[in-house]
């Protein structure tokens, strides 16, 4: 959420901004909701104020015994009222209005993001590692899962439909040692961990700038004001929503979740295997800081440099995306993507992000911080996908196989496996 007066003096720029995030919001009309809700709140402020006078003269003249025109100060009260109850309905439909039309108007862009419509005008920042010329024929994840009995979509359809699958054997073990490979490095870097509510109700959600906007991407319960998260980035800034915080030093949260998304708008998209399904795991970063942009920035830069470390120490080529505006989400002022090579698609896929939100989050969940003169200021705050999980599987999986179908264990994850550094086919676990 942006501040009203702030919007006012900036409106054509966020009309841009808009327009380029695909939000369908008319800022001008926004602002003159803002006028009519001033001048409605003044009208019944003043009509309030003139019913409370009469009603104290009233009482004045019944002492005294005028009772005509006692009555006919009843009458003009009366009469205020009515014409009071019309005001407030009118300015309650006003705000009412303006609040879900100022939870429309997206946040605005850093100067050095991209400007473009789609994914395709994302821009490449830098590569690391190169992709290794096969000098065999290769297998994709899929394969190598059902070679190695660790992978199973079939049933994970049988009992819950597309886009499902089941992880066994090598497969659980990989899953986990890569959360745990992720979130021993956060916790030496500073960062609390946290086991976090996989539900959360709509304020947060809202809160958070994943709602209006992306709630068709969400599973609600049914009956209930709920909803299965997508990322633990909702409940971690929801932690510390309608709080005073100490951001002396930033705040570093991390958790380890399971996240749900529903994938509404992907049909035919990503289909094959566990690039896109719809339950997942993530280890996730949430930074909370005082408003100062520089810092913002050297945050955003850390948070990223951590998921890249991550993908290093899996020893897997990666590069890394300036997004642009159109490929953004509304709560977004700058965002990263790193995208690693995956030999079956032939491709760079995308399997980390990270983001600054500035005060975008914390305005609308109340979280605020004193500054070195006592005021109070909303904090600003910052979110990384530092894994995740099974679709980081289909790189690590497929870059690390040779010529049997046998995987080689990356050096970092295999205090995480038992010490094992090479999975043969049809190696039991």
């Amino acid at each position: 959420m942006l501040d009203l007066q702030w919007l006012r003096m900036n409106a054509n720029e966020v009309q841009q901004v808009a327009e380029l995030k695909g939000i369908d919001i008319d800022i001008a009309q926004l602002l003159g909701l803002d006028v009519q809700r001033k001048e409605l709140l003044q009208q019944v402020e003043v009509l309030r104020q003139q019913r409370n006078e009469q009603s104290k003269q009233i009482g004045a003249l019944v002492q005294g015994g005028d009772h005509a025109q006692v009555e006919l100060l009843k009458q003009h009260v009366r009469a205020m009222n009515d014409r009071l109850s019309v005001l407030e309905e009118q300015l309650a439909q006003v705000r009412l209005v303006l609040d879900k039309g100022m939870m429309l108007v997206p946040n605005i862009v850093s100067p050095d993001t991209p400007q473009g419509r789609s994914d395709a005008d994302n821009v490449e920042m830098k590569r690391v590692g190169e992709p290794e010329a096969p000098t065999f024929k290769l297998r994709d994840h899929i394969e190598l899962g059902e070679l190695h009995d660790m992978i199973d979509i079939p049933r994970g359809v049988k009992t819950a439909g597309t886009r499902h699958y089941y992880l066994k054997g090598a497969g659980v073990l990989l899953h986990r040692a890569v959360q745990q490979l992720a979130l021993d490095l956060l916790m030496e870097r500073g960062f609390t961990p946290l086991e976090v509510p996989l539900m959360a109700r709509t304020a947060a959600m809202m809160n958070t700038g994943f709602f209006p906007t992306g709630e068709d991407q969400s599973y609600a319960i049914v009956d209930e004001d709920q909803w299965l998260v997508g990322t633990s980035e909702v409940p971690l800034v929801a932690y510390y929503s309608n709080e005073i915080v100490d951001v002396s030093e930033p705040i570093r949260l991390a958790a380890v979740s399971t996240c749900f998304r529903s994938e509404v708008g992907s049909a035919g998209k990503d289909v094959h295997g566990l690039y896109r399904v719809h339950q997942f795991a993530k280890v996730e970063q949430v930074v909370i800081c005082e408003a100062d942009q520089a810092l913002a920035e050297q945050l955003h830069q850390e948070i990223t440099a951590h998921a890249e470390e991550i993908l290093r120490l899996l020893e897997l080529p990666y590069r890394m995306m300036a997004v642009c505006t159109g490929d953004m989400s509304q709560k977004t002022y700058k965002q990263f993507d790193i995208e690693t090579w995956m030999p079956s698609r032939q491709a760079y896929g995308e399997t980390h992000s990270s983001s600054n939100l500035l005060d975008f989050q914390a305005r609308r969940s109340g979280i605020r911080y004193r500054d070195t003169e006592g005021r109070l200021r909303y904090a600003y705050t910052l979110n990384n996908t530092a894994v995740a999980t099974p679709r980081i599987l289909i790189p690590l999986l497929e870059n690390h196989q040779d010529e049997v179908g046998g995987i080689h264990i990356p050096h970092a994850l295999r205090p995480y496996m038992n010490g094992v550094a090479y999975l043969a086919p049809q190696q039991q676990f």
